[in-house]
Order: C-alpha cells, then structure tokens, then sequence
C-alpha cells in the first residue's frame, strides 16, 4: 500500500444524497481510493449519525434532498458544532450563484458540481480541498 493509499484509509467521509444509486457509485470509488465510507439517505439521517458521535474527516453534502436541503444541514452542522474538524464539501448538480455563494458563507472548502466532473474526478477534487484546508500539499 502506498503511503498516499495509507493516509487516506486513516481518513473516512460522509456522503449525503437522497439518490441511492450516486450513494453506490460515490461509496464504491471512495472505499477503492482508500477512504473508510459511510452515507446517509438524507439530511435527517447524517445529523443523526453525527449526534451520535459520528466524526468523519470529510462530509459530502447535496443540496437537493426532500425534507431538510444541504445547506440547511449545513447551516444545523455549523450551530450544533457536529464534526468541527471535517471538510464540508457540496456535491450537487445545482450551481446557481445563489446557492454557491450561500454555500461560501457556510465555510465550506468546496463547491464540486456533480454534472461536470465523473466520480473518479470527484475524489481528486476531494482529496486535494481536504489537504488543502488541513495545510498539506
């Protein structure tokens, strides 16, 4: 294993959205790069592993889910102080300028939009904004 594969393993994300199969398909390329993975089927769902003691280094969060949107988990994260470590990244086919500069406001690391980037690509971007907020190169 090299040592790149030996530090994400020691890293775990959570990925948020309501569309099982983008669950499947970002867990499976997540666990291949190394990562430890959990989801959640929506926002009710991540608070609830989080209150729990869930503390993931990584949350991807959709904006678009039934019942409680993304960036008000967000929003809910940011006042509970649930995972105050993690890297909040928005993974969403939405791009409005409305919604990514609310995102910004949230302090996220990164807006990825899910549209123009295949999976493989998402977990580059990942990792990159996750070393990149934790000051490593």
């Amino acid at each position: 294993m090299s040592d790149q594969s030996r530090k994400k393993s020691q890293q775990s994300v959570l990925i948020i959205d309501d569309d099982q199969f983008l669950l499947n398909l970002y867990s499976i390329k997540f666990k291949n790069s190394g990562f430890a993975v959990d989801t959640a089927t929506g926002s009710e769902a991540a608070l609830s592993k989080l209150r729990e003691g869930g503390a993931p280094d990584i949350i991807l969060a959709d904006v678009v889910m039934p019942g409680m949107d993304g960036l008000s988990f967000i929003e809910t994260l940011r006042k509970e102080k649930l995972a105050p470590g993690a890297t909040v990244i928005v993974l969403s086919n939405q791009n409005q300028p409305a919604e990514m500069a609310r995102a910004n406001a949230l302090g996220i690391a990164g807006y990825i939009v899910k549209a123009n980037t295949v999976p493989s690509e998402v977990v580059a971007e990942v990792t990159r904004l996750d070393s990149t907020r934790r000051g490593k190169s």
